[in-house]
């Protein structure tokens, strides 16, 4: 492997620094190369390059947007043997602490970003001399994403969509349950889902969504800090409702009160936050289902019961 990453890289100097990490998911090394430290991450699975190709897509698009920092990638490899690596920046990171309110404030901000951009060129295309692709904000009026990516590795279906109810109901939770179905043939969900489906679109009632791009997996383990301020990192980016970044966000804690305080000083609860959140953590109790088992099902049972009362 270092052989190949050294080619890739043409660098002379590939030295591991000792600094390594690992998930659920992949292993990671930092090495010291001919322009500076990078940290590599490594994945043996078939779906290996799908899921990198996602995560580094996902990092230049949040990238673009100026407001919360994330480690910049620089390439994706195949590996001879099989697997694949993502080669990104090192960052000297330590859990987050200190920087726990300018995440609130900056993950709003990549959130609000697209709607500033959609604003930006509707302003622009009023004013003479000035029209419909001329401007270089990258505004998205869909729901999507331009390649697929995954959280954890499954891939997610982002097809883009005009509707976000119908995205998110047949793109995230249908495909779930779809894969629980093939895995399990769970009775009881699948019933429960044929009656929670109908209702879906209660939630919604009065509720005016813009297409936010969205770290896509933002829990505890996926944020942190450097010398400067927060940072994001594995991300699973597509453009969707806000409010659906924080559902992974309450289910396994890591996020004080100033961090909720300062985000939704930016961007306001609107009516119905509370059920739409436990809608949002559905979809990922089922992800958690599909890749770590059964211990996750009486969780993803208990929130459609409860969505249906």
């Amino acid at each position: 492997m270092e052989a190949k990453l050294k080619k890739e890289l043409g660098t002379t100097v590939l030295k591991s620094t000792g600094h390594s990490a690992g998930g659920c998911i992949s292993e990671g090394q930092s090495y010291d190369t001919d322009n500076g430290r990078v940290f590599v991450k490594i994945n043996h699975k078939s779906e290996a390059k799908l899921m990198f190709d996602g995560e580094m897509a996902s990092l230049e698009a949040i990238l673009k947007t100026n407001t919360v920092k994330v480690p910049r990638p620089v390439r994706v490899i195949e590996l001879d043997n099989g697997g694949c690596v993502f080669v990104m920046e090192h960052m000297d990171m330590r859990h987050l602490n200190k920087y726990t309110k300018h995440l609130g404030e900056q993950l709003a901000d990549l959130h609000l970003h697209n709607k500033r951009q959609l604003e930006k060129l509707s302003k622009e295309q009023q004013t003479v001399g000035k029209g419909a692709g001329q401007s270089e904000a990258a505004a998205v009026e869909k729901f999507g994403f331009g390649v697929t990516t995954c959280c954890g590795y499954l891939p997610q279906r982002n097809e883009w969509q005009d509707d976000w109810v119908t995205f998110y109901a047949q793109q995230r939770l249908q495909h779930q349950l779809n894969l629980v179905e093939e895995s399990y043939g769970d009775r009881e969900a699948r019933e429960l889902w044929a009656k929670l489906q109908l209702k879906i679109p209660q939630f919604f009632t009065g509720v005016e969504i813009v297409p936010a791009l969205l770290h896509g997996d933002l829990w505890s383990g996926n944020v942190a800090e450097f010398a400067e301020g927060p940072v994001i990192f594995d991300p699973a980016s597509f453009y969707g409702h806000s409010e659906y970044e924080l559902s992974i966000a309450g289910m396994f804690g890591g996020f004080d009160r100033s961090f909720y305080s300062a985000y939704h000083e930016k961007i306001i609860k609107a009516p119905g936050f509370a059920e739409r959140n436990q809608l949002y953590q559905l979809f990922h109790y089922l992800n958690h289902w599909n890749h770590f088992g059964g211990g996750y099902r009486g969780s993803s049972i208990k929130i459609m019961k409860n969505l249906l009362k």
